[in-house]
């Protein structure tokens, strides 16, 4: 299974981009699915996710500017972004659970390669 992420750039501060992230290859079931970040020099975080129970959730930071939706019959999450902010520079990952083949089987936990958004001020 891979995770194809894109959507990425370069985008004025105020401005609004939307990123997708694809699963493809064997998938039974996607337990969870979402977005990471990591700015150079910080820690990876979580910026908005489908949790394995339904929900959702979303970093302080970006309530109410990102949005996080889904279409499961694409196995692809989307995050849309606005009122971007250069703090909201980074690196962006997708995340997610994936069961190949059984319900029995374990999450395997999944990333993708990344995706660059840069705000200018």
């Amino acid at each position: 299974v891979q995770l194809q992420a894109c959507g990425g750039g370069l985008v004025q501060a105020g401005g609004s981009l939307r990123l997708s992230c694809a699963a493809s290859g064997n998938i039974f079931s996607i337990n969870y699915m979402g977005w990471y970040r990591q700015a150079p020099g910080k820690q990876r975080e979580l910026v908005a996710a489908f949790t394995a129970g339904g929900g959702t959730n979303y970093a302080d930071s970006v309530k109410g500017r990102f949005t996080i939706s889904r279409d499961n019959t694409k196995n692809t999450v989307y995050l849309q972004m606005g009122s971007l902010k250069p703090e909201d520079t980074s690196v962006y990952y997708c995340n997610a659970g994936v069961k190949k083949y059984t319900y029995y089987e374990p999450v395997s936990d999944l990333w993708g390669q990344g995706t660059l958004v840069t705000v200018s001020s």
